[in-house]
């Protein structure tokens, strides 16, 4: 069997991390190495789905409170306004091979993180 993703383990307290808001499926959290003036990521609890494909094809309804979980932690932190990003592969950048979404805002332009 695997290791526990990193966010799983955050998730059940084995390393700090900043959890800003929690449903029952999923769990908002603070990047500790911010890409824009807010940069929160949204993560299932579950580590059924290594990218946001495999979750649209196997959990909609997941995938859709990943979507709510977002707006409303970027309502609260970023003012409403945010750009959601899924990494999907590791030529997109992802590291961590699980799902999960980044929220950012706060000020973002029209040249920032590349468009």
């Amino acid at each position: 069997m695997s290791e526990p993703s990193v966010f799983t383990r955050i998730l059940r307290g084995e390393i700090p991390s900043e959890i800003v808001a929690e449903t029952d499926n999923a769990f908002a959290i603070r990047d500790i190495a911010p890409q824009a003036p807010v940069h929160l990521l949204v993560i299932p609890k579950t580590e059924d789905y290594r990218d946001v494909v495999e979750l649209a094809a196997g959990d909609p309804a997941l995938l859709a409170e990943v979507v709510g979980l977002a707006n409303s932690v970027a309502a609260e932190h970023a003012g409403g306004d945010f750009r959601l990003v899924f990494n999907t592969g590791p030529d997109a950048g992802q590291t961590v091979f699980h799902v999960h979404a980044h929220v950012l805002g706060g000020g973002l332009t029209e040249g920032s993180l590349g468009g």
